[in-house]
């Protein structure tokens, strides 16, 4: 190899990182696109025949490399925070008044952009050279896919100029353009696979594929919003400067980026990109309004994990009319029947929408819903489309009313609908086809049985087999019949069936939890547990007795009850013990005399001796009844790392909050 083709290989590399600056950061080529791909196609040319001269920045390894094996997690060194939301004019003028009495100024000036519908990224450079991409994760820890980032042409592998600091961290959306999006979508529609609903889904989906070959296809972009880490340089001392400092570095940034000054001007910005979002070649769900000085940034600090210089404007729903054509019925996994109303395909912020849900036979009369009927529905964010209102005045003769199904339209069986239920549901449980597949998923499931390795493919491929047709039949699978099916080898049959044979020892809450009685949910599975100590007692318990437990109303009892009389379902119990499965005895527990009894308590935050779920049933077991939501009937609020706005909430409500040094004592002293 001679110094001109290792010099050739370094001017080429300059040569296409200019020109790819030009192209994609100042929307300005500098050459033609056959005279880049010639350019292109000679470095690649040279590094196939000298392979030494490779580098792990040049413009060829944005083509992907050969599939991960899986990403490995990340620690963010600044955690990446997430946004408060303003919903309306009020929001924004109370956050404005709130950010200028700490500041103690008139006016504040912020910088304002467009909030892009994407996915979050970080961008670590050292020394100008990318070396690492990382998504925002929990905020605290992400993954690694920096293979995938580097095959994205917006994201600089190389830094412009030589003003940058020694180690900067950059962060920025990664997102699809509506155009790529529908371009994707048509090429999946035509292979015979499911599209994406909406650019950020199928975003997400480019930017965590294992072979980053495919991530290269998926036209990824990405603008660049703020920096984290900053080391060994300086950096601008407003946000707007810091941006075209940015930009000057080889970044896209964002072309409607402004500074405004009070909250006059941020409604204004806020409703002129309202304006503008159907024109905008890429999708976006609001507006960011940061405080332009870093300085100031400063001075208002954080809430735990949301900054109190900065909120996110949100765009109300997306909303559009159309016809309902026909109404379907679904089956869920506890066998309630859920009303879907099929729709003339109509186009609802930038997704083509033809299903809305009716949730059930209560909310179609209150909605006065009739077949045929012109109805308003209503989109936000990755929420199931809904129905909100009939337009009465275009209904026409051809309306009529919907009437609730007799039968379960799985399994044909007919439908109950209990004293003060308002869902009509299929009692067959394991025996309706529609319920098998998803009553199976939830047994297996980490917080139910916990067996390792039974994903949903591996459960549809056993039951389309014929080698289960109930859970407990998962406890005679053999690697004999495993390997008649497809994708499994001896090593990963063997280490199936030893998954499942784990499982058979576990424990009662666990195992009632796993059923999928309709109504009972972790917190009721373990209060059960407590109370009756064996699965022989609670099944022997009528409703009064059930009613007795303080977890347990007439919902629930009714729900127990009936599932308990159930013949099959009996049967189905016996199968289970008769194949192994089993739980310590325990003694039943009066619930008053727990030591967090008639405890109310909140968990939020990150913690490093367990995980919330672990937490959340050792608290349990104590009495204590766990909540989602922070009120002033909360107890106690457990803060590990990171919490969100529950510690605000918890402050202001003046809620005891405990950290995890406290906690941990605490456990260890009441277990």
């Amino acid at each position: 190899m001679s110094v001109e083709v290792q010099a050739r290989c370094e001017v080429l590399r300059e040569l296409l990182h200019a020109h790819n600056h030009a192209y994609h950061t100042l929307d300005a080529p500098t050459i033609s696109d056959s005279e880049y791909d010639r350019l292109f196609q000679e470095l690649l040319s040279l590094e196939s025949r000298y392979p030494t001269l490779k580098t792990d920045d040049s413009p060829t390894q944005r083509i992907g490399a050969p599939p991960l094996k899986g990403f490995k997690q990340v620690q963010h060194e600044r955690p990446m925070l997430s946004l408060d939301n303003a919903f309306n004019a009020q929001d924004i003028s109370e956050f404005d008044k709130r950010v200028s009495e700490r500041l103690q100024v008139e006016e504040v000036i912020y910088c304002a952009e467009p909030k892009i519908d994407g996915v979050a990224i970080s961008l670590l450079y050292e020394q100008g050279r990318f070396v690492r991409a990382a998504t925002r994760g929990d905020g605290l820890m992400g993954e690694d896919v920096t293979a995938n980032v580097k095959t994205i042409d917006a994201v600089p592998l190389i830094l412009q100029g030589s003003d940058y600091p020694v180690r900067l961290e950059v962060r920025g959306e990664i997102y699809l353009s509506k155009a790529v999006f529908e371009s994707l979508n048509a090429g999946l529609i035509a292979a015979g696979e499911k599209p994406f609903a909406n650019p950020r889904n199928a975003a997400a989906g480019s930017l965590r594929q294992l072979d980053s070959r495919l991530t290269a296809k998926r036209r990824l972009t990405m603008f660049a919003y703020s920096v984290g880490l900053v080391e060994g340089g300086g950096i601008a001392d407003q946000h707007w400067d810091v941006m075209q400092q940015l930009k000057t570095w080889g970044f896209r940034i964002n072309a409607d980026i402004a500074c405004v000054q009070g909250p006059a001007a941020c409604q204004a910005y806020f409703e002129r990109m309202a304006e503008r979002r159907a024109e905008l070649s890429y999708d976006i769900d609001g507006v960011v309004f940061k405080v332009n000085g870093l300085s100031e940034q400063q001075t208002l600090g954080l809430l735990t994990r949301t900054p109190r210089w900065a909120i996110a404007g949100k765009f109300p729903a997306a909303q559009g009319t159309t016809r309902v054509l026909e109404v379907v019925y679904q089956v869920g996994r506890t066998g309630a029947v859920t009303p879907v109303a099929k729709l003339q395909p109509v186009a609802v912020g930038g997704v083509t929408i033809s299903n809305a849900t009716l949730h059930n036979f209560d909310e179609i009369d209150r909605l006065g819903l009739q077949l045929g009927d012109t109805v308003v529905i209503e989109r936000a964010g990755d929420v199931i489309p809904k129905v909100v209102r009939v337009v009465q005045t275009a209904r026409d003769s051809a309306a009529r009313p919907i009437e609730p199904p007799q039968v379960c339209p799985s399994c044909g069986s007919p439908l109950e609908r209990r004293e003060a239920a308002v869902v009509l549901r299929c009692l067959q449980g394991f025996i309706c086809p529609a319920q098998q597949k998803e009553r199976i998923r939830h047994f297996v499931s980490r917080l139910a049985m916990d067996i390792d390795g039974l994903g949903t493919k591996v459960v549809e491929q056993l039951l389309e087999a014929g080698v289960i047709n109930n859970p407990a039949d998962l406890f005679s699978v053999t690697v004999d019949e495993l390997l008649t099916l497809e994708r499994f080898a001896e090593k990963s049959a063997n280490k199936l069936v030893a998954s499942i044979a784990a499982s058979k020892s576990t424990t009662l809450n666990r195992f009632i939890y796993a059923l999928g009685i309709p109504e009972v949910g972790e917190a009721t599975a373990l209060a059960l547990a407590n109370h009756f100590g064996s699965l022989e007692g609670l099944m022997a318990a009528d409703e009064t007795a059930l009613t007795e437990i303080p977890d347990v109303g007439p919902v629930v009892a009714t729900a127990l009850e009936a599932f308990f009389r159930e013949p099959l379902n009996r049967q189905l119990l016996q199968q289970f013990q008769d194949l192994g499965v089993h739980w310590p005895v325990e003694v039943p527990l009066i619930a008053h005399e727990l030591p967090l009894a008639d405890q109310v308590w909140v968990i939020t935050g990150t913690f490093s001796a367990f995980g919330r779920s672990e937490l959340k049933d050792r608290l349990t077991a104590l009495g204590a009844k766990v909540s989602g939501s922070i009120s002033k009937k909360t107890s106690v609020l457990a803060a590990g790392e990171a919490a969100g706005s529950k510690l605000a909430k918890a402050e202001a409500l003046r809620v005891e909050v405990m950290n995890e040094q406290t906690l941990i004592a605490m456990l260890e002293e009441m277990e």
